[in-house]
């Protein structure tokens, strides 16, 4: 074996990284375990715990680096929200109504028409709305002017009367992009802001549309609400830092009269309270306290050298904390010399003690110390890169009614700019008159002070007046970068052009279904595992079949290290993508071990017939497994969240099978052959096993064409007639998994459900009597914020009325308790969905047939090939559409179905490789003999392979199909359903195909010579 040595490292080093890489996730579960039994069942300790220690170091790696909790979490495999319940929503920003904020106005007959055709031409196109504008426009009035509807006082300077169609879409293209952008931005902080563990957000290919998965949410109609918000800009007023600090002493000494009359906390207190409306001199230590001593005391403590030489009394953290709880949690706005620095930040703190500080200050007793016209709100953006610190601003309300004086709707335009040299960034400003107007009077009162700029309660800058502002053109200076100043830029424009967000998509999982899921899946996965480690030890022997099992165990070490590095997640559809990879990955060290028995029975010694061994299965192995690779590459660049996570792991898996199957097991006989001769690749049970057969399949031809032919024909009369069981992903709609206390009828609850809803929706159990599904498609187009609130208000109702739910049972209590999961599809999606599912399979049909033509030169090979995949997606398609509503489980055409059909053919076309493989080596070996006799011993040749590998695949979907849950049974009954059908179809359908038009090939060019 060439190159063992470079092998071994590499295999040493994969699992050196893949260990590396799985201890973040040992070390976060330990963590956690620890946090559950602290909170003994209650979630909101349990998240305080850990959001309080996700700054402290708990993994000291080998004492070379030092990781907080928060970055172990960042680097631990992730689990998709159907293993550990959450909320999945997928939202699309209105481009349309941007572009109606754009123009100057909207009663142009060809704009609204352009805008009303652009809206239809979007369900069945990739193209961005901006472009489809342009093309509904020039289609509606081919001689109208797109520059007379948008030359507004916003874009003048971009855009004149002599401008071009194609120009001014450029120009509202870059405005919908930034708005989009900032978005984008503005739903990232407020769900990093929600309290949520390891979100995910992320713009979507699809521009305009916005992915956010939150693990572990319950509250959905507080999330839906959050997302689908509108933007709130505001200008406000500022207190100095100097001027605020008498008062946060003050009310530091106030905090601990509070905890000294009740033994720790309180909410009633016998100190006199203030007006707010003047400081009062407080006759104790705290209150005599100057910034510089309590800074200075604090770093001391926090250095760990107090030492008491103030004279306080206080040396170490928990007397400071007794003396000073609020500057225990808000460090002071000083210098390091303790000095208060200018400007509205009246103190600091870490995001885990921000909550405590808004405690403190939103007391009644505390609150009262404080002018009646001073808010707090907190920086959006953290002071240190690590994210952890942020700054407390004192906003001053100047109004009458406590509201800011200024709002982001008199922004005309803000955009990123650079000052008079050209060297540093700003933002240039620009309002209209009313807000100018407002605009000169603030800036006149304020200069040398702040004016916060806060978007949705967090302060997202706080530059400082330089001089009074007339006309409203300003400039925000002193930016410390162009990205800053693009994003403070897009935050202001949010106030003229707020991108109004809608949810499309939706998927909420219940935490107890998600455990459930991790329990079904594990289960599965434990049971597949184990049947095909002893299916190898009893077919190939001891010796053999261990060496095939190691492999295995160290692929399966591989796929899980290889995740959790990529920061890949782990969903259910992948958990069944690294089952389903153990069954294809016995295929290799079956070819392998075939291939060296042949060797064995030529007379060769073992050695050598390894070597051979080796050497002749690589053809075989490699076209088989790219071939599959091919189809797990189009599911993962055409398919979604769950799918996405299938193709991910089924990749992956195919990689590091190929390179366990080949170089592992191949060290593994190297180091045996130094101490033994002889290693046994059969048992004397299976080692006569489909050796010596002389089937003529050929021969069998018609009559397997007759069966095929029959069966298409079923399928085809099944799907015109009755067609096929479309999930919510295809067509639309709601789905709701709800779990009741007993047994409940199906009809009675449709009914009541039908009452409810004003039309009739579909239930079904789902796993157990008392588990309903419920798919409807009631006001599924209405994109309003509170419609998915009303829909479920109306589920619920009907739940009651059907008198299989309690009268007392909330909506809120109803969602978290009784319902289990939710899915809402808008029509746009479904659209984009079936489109997708289209080109997914017509892709990959066309690139196995490109990579058979090329690896075999034959296009008869091409044709047989994709006829047989064909054959097998009509055949599946057939049965669902047979048996929907037949069997016990949902056979519904959804995303994952259509992995499924994707996985068939590549798991089909893998079969079919395989033996063409074999009959492209038998012409080479025997000439001279009857095309027909080679190909029929070429397929005879493969039937010991064929037997093992598609009954090792079988059982391990057999395992997930019985033990991994109702959610997956329909995927892996299509996956048990297109093995059998592959299996078939690459020796009665493909080969027979191909050898008919050689056979017929040969015919023509014999009579042409003729």
């Amino acid at each position: 074996m060439q190159n063992k040595g470079a092998i071994l490292t590499f295999a040493i080093l994969l699992a050196a990284v893949c260990l590396y890489q799985l201890s973040f996730t040992f070390v976060a579960r330990q963590v956690e375990n620890r946090a559950e039994k602290y909170a003994q069942g209650d979630p909101a300790r349990e998240f305080n715990y850990l959001d309080s220690i996700s700054g402290e170091v708990v993994y000291n790696f080998l004492g070379l680096k030092q990781f907080t909790y928060k970055e172990v979490r960042e680097q631990e495999i992730n689990l998709g929200l159907d293993l550990k319940g959450g909320m999945n929503v997928t939202l699309e920003v209105q481009v349309e109504e941007l572009i109606r904020a754009l123009s100057n106005y909207n009663n142009d007959s060809t704009f609204n028409a352009a805008l009303s055709r652009a809206k239809a031409m979007q369900k069945g196109s990739q193209e961005d709305f901006v472009t489809l504008f342009g093309r509904a426009f020039d289609e509606v009035d081919p001689n109208a002017r797109l520059a007379s509807i948008f030359l507004t006082l916003d874009l003048r300077d971009r855009i004149n009367i002599n401008s071009t169609n194609s120009e001014v879409l450029e120009v509202i293209r870059e405005e919908t992009d930034a708005a989009i952008d900032n978005a984008f931005n503005i739903i990232r902080t407020r769900i990093d802001r929600f309290g949520v563990a390891q979100p995910n957000i992320q713009q979507l290919q699809t521009k305009g549309r916005i992915l956010v998965e939150l693990p572990g949410v319950k509250d959905q109609s507080r999330v839906r609400t959050l997302l689908q918000g509108t933007a709130m800009l505001e200008f406000w007023e500022t207190y100095e830092n100097q001027e605020v600090y008498p008062y946060l002493l003050e009310a530091n000494q106030r905090l601990v009269e509070l905890q000294a009359a009740s033994g720790e906390t309180t909410t009633e207190s016998s100190a006199e309270e203030t007006n707010g409306d003047e400081v009062q001199d407080a006759d104790t230590t705290a209150a005599d306290e100057s910034a510089e001593e309590v800074s200075s005391l604090l770093s001391e403590l926090e250095a760990g050298s107090a030492d008491d030489t103030t004279g306080t009394g206080i040396d170490n953290m928990a007397d400071f904390q007794k003396e000073f709880p609020l500057f225990a949690v808000l460090n002071p706005s000083t210098d390091q010399s303790g000095q208060l620095f200018q400007g509205p930040a009246i103190g600091i703190a870490h995001s885990r003690d921000t909550a405590k500080v808004n405690e403190y200050l939103n007391r009644e007793q505390i609150r009262n110390i404080f002018p009646r016209d001073i808010k707090f709100r907190w920086t959006a953006n953290s002071m240190d890169v690590e994210g952890n610190y942020f700054r407390l601003i004192a906003l001053k309300a100047g109004t009458r009614d406590g509201r800011a004086p200024l709002d982001g709707d008199v922004i005309t335009d803000a955009r990123q700019d650079f000052d008079q040299f050209g060297a540093n960034p700003e933002v240039s400003m620009t309002m209209n008159s009313e807000g100018a107007k407002t605009w000169q009077r603030l800036t006149k009162e304020n200069i040398g002070k702040s004016i916060a700029i806060v978007l949705d309660n967090y302060v997202r800058s706080f530059p400082t007046v330089q001089n009074e502002i007339s006309g409203g053109r300003s400039s925000i200076t002193g930016l410390e970068s162009i990205e800053e100043a693009k994003d403070l830029a897009n935050i202001l424009k949010s106030g003229k052009m707020p991108a109004p967000a809608h949810i499309i998509q939706e998927e909420v999982v219940g935490p107890s279904l998600g455990q459930e899921a991790i329990s079904s899946g594990f289960y599965s996965f434990m049971i597949a595992f184990a049947l095909v480690l002893i299916y190898m030890l009893f077919f190939y022997s001891r010796n053999a079949g261990l060496s095939a099992n190691v492999a295995l165990i160290a692929n399966m070490f591989f796929i899980i290290g290889i995740l959790a590095s990529l920061g890949a997640t782990l969903t259910l559809p992948g958990i069944a993508g690294i089952v389903l990879t153990i069954g294809m990955s016995v295929d290799a060290n079956v070819l392998i071990y075939e291939r060296v028995q042949e060797e064995l029975r030529a007379g060769k010694g073992i050695k050598l017939a390894i070597s051979d061994g080796y050497k002749n299965a690589y053809s075989a192995i490699i076209d088989g497994q790219v071939t599959t690779l091919l189809t797990g590459i189009v599911l993962y660049v055409f398919g979604s969240g769950p799918i996405k996570g299938f193709a991910t792991t089924l990749i992956i898996g195919i990689l590091t099978s190929l390179f366990s199957a080949i170089f592992i097991t191949r060290l593994i006989f190297e180091w045996k052959l130094k101490r033994t001769k002889i290693i046994h690749f059969t048992t004397k049970l299976t080692e006569n096993w489909l050796q010596h057969t002389s089937i003529k399949f050929l021969e069998k031809r018609k009559v397997a064409y007759i069966v095929s032919g029959a069966l298409i024909i079923l399928s085809i009369a099944s799907l015109t007639f009755r067609g096929l069981n479309y999930g919510i992903d295809f067509r639309g709609g709601r789905t709701y998994v709800v779990r009741l206390a007993e047994d409940v009828q199906v009809a009675d609850v449709q009914s009541a459900l039908a009452a409810s809803f004003g039309e009739m929706p579909e239930v079904k159990t789902f796993g157990g009597n008392n588990q309903i599904r419920i798919t409807t498609t009631y006001k599924i187009e209405d994109d309003s914020e509170n419609v998915d609130d009303e829909v479920e208000q109306l589920l619920m109702q009907g739940l009651k009325d059907a008198n299989v739910l309690d009268d007392n049972v909330s909506l809120e209590e109803f969602t978290n308790d009784y319902q289990l999961s939710s899915q809402k599809v808008g029509p746009t999606i479904s659209d984009d969905i079936r489109k997708d599912s289209v080109i997914a399979i017509s892709f990959a049909l066309i690139i196995i047939f490109l990579y058979i033509l090329v690896r075999f030169t034959n296009w008869q090979y091409g044709l047989g090939a994709v006829a047989a995949i064909a054959h097998d997606a009509l055949i599946v398609l057939g049965i669902f559409s047979l048996l929907y509503n037949v069997l016990p489980f949902s056979l519904e055409i959804d995303q994952a179905f259509i992995a499924a059909i994707l996985t068939v053919l590549g798991y089909s076309i893998n079969d079919t490789v395989v033996v063409f493989d074999r009959i492209r080596e038998y012409l080479k070996i025997h000439p001279k003999r009857k095309r027909e006799q080679n190909v029929d011993e070429a397929v005879n040749s493969t039937l010991r392979r064929t037997f093992s590998t598609s009954l090792s695949t079988f059982v391990v979907l057999l395992a997930i199909f019985l033990f991994g849950g109702a959610t997956i049974r329909g995927f892996t009954f299509a996956l048990l359903v297109g093995v059998v059908v592959g299996t078939y179809s690459s020796i009665f359908i493909a080969t027979p195909i191909a050898y008919d038009f050689q056979k017929k090939l040969a015919k023509v060019v014999a009579k042409n010579k003729s």
